[in-house]
C-alpha cells in the first residue's frame, strides 16, 4: 500500500507572480509550469570530498524530485547551478541513474544555469538533454541565477548560499533548518542536494523567511 504523505507547500507572490515553495526544498511556478532547483550537487555521495554515511544521494535528490513531479504539472525545470558537486562525482553508478531517471521523464525540458561548481565539474553529458545557459537567464518577470545579487533586469531567483536559519525552543533546544529566504530584490532558495553544507542566514527587517520542517514549508 503506499503511504499518504501530508505536504504543506507554502504560496508566495512576487512581481505579480504565484510561487510554490515546496518542502522538497524546491520552488514551482505555476503559469510557467516551471520547477525551480538549486544546488542539486547530484554524485556528491560519491566523491572523495563529499562522502555521506553509506548514502546515495542523487539516488535521494532523484526520488525527491518525482514526488514533485506527482504533484505538480512540470514541463520545466531549471537548475539554479551545481549540477554535479564535481568531476569525481561523474561516477559510472551516478551517471547510469540519472539517464534511467531522464528516460522516463524524456519530455521535461531540462536548463541548467552554470554555477561555480559547473565550471569546475564540467557541464551534463549529452544524453542527459540539458541545455546550459549562462546566468542570468531570463524569464519575465525574473532573473534565474546561481549566485543572489540585486539585479537590476528583474527580481533574481538564485541558490548558491545554502541558507538556514537556527530556531530556539524551550531551554537549550535549537534546530538548524534549511529555508528560503526572500529579501527586497531576490530570493535564495535552500540547497536541493541532501548532502550538502548550510550558510546561517543574517536576517534583515522586511526579509521573509521560510522554514523546511519535515514536510511542511512554514514562514517565521
Amino acid at each position: 500500500m503506499t503511504e499518504l504523505r501530508h505536504v504543506a507547500d507554502a504560496r508566495i507572490a512576487i512581481e505579480g507572480e504565484e510561487l510554490l515553495l515546496v518542502p522538497e526544498r524546491a520552488v514551482y511556478w505555476p503559469s510557467q509550469q516551471t520547477l525551480l532547483v538549486a544546488d542539486a550537487h547530484f554524485g556528491k555521495s560519491t566523491s572523495p570530498r563529499g562522502r555521506g554515511p553509506g548514502r546515495d544521494g542523487t539516488a535521494e535528490s532523484l526520488a525527491r524530485l518525482d514526488a514533485i513531479l506527482a504533484r505538480h504539472a512540470v514541463r520545466r525545470i531549471v537548475f539554479l547551478g551545481d549540477f554535479f558537486h564535481d568531476r569525481n562525482s561523474k561516477t559510472e553508478a551516478t551517471l547510469a541513474r540519472l539517464a534511467a531517471w531522464r528516460e522516463v521523464h524524456d519530455r521535461l525540458e531540462l536548463v541548467l544555469v552554470r554555477g561555480n561548481h559547473d565550471g569546475r565539474a564540467g557541464d551534463p553529458p549529452a544524453e542527459l538533454r540539458v541545455r546550459v545557459v549562462p546566468e542570468p537567464f531570463r524569464v519575465d518577470p525574473f532573473s534565474l541565477c546561481h549566485e543572489p545579487s540585486e539585479s537590476k533586469k528583474g527580481f533574481a531567483i538564485a541558490g548558491h548560499l545554502h541558507p538556514a536559519i537556527v530556531l530556539r525552543g524551550r531551554g537549550d533546544d535549537r534546530s538548524r533548518l534549511p529555508c528560503f529566504w526572500v529579501a527586497s530584490d531576490y530570493a535564495v532558495l535552500p540547497a536541493f542536494g541532501d548532502l550538502d553544507g548550510t550558510y546561517l542566514i543574517q536576517r534583515r527587517p522586511g526579509d521573509q523567511v521560510f522554514v523546511v520542517a519535515d514536510e511542511h514549508v512554514l514562514p517565521v
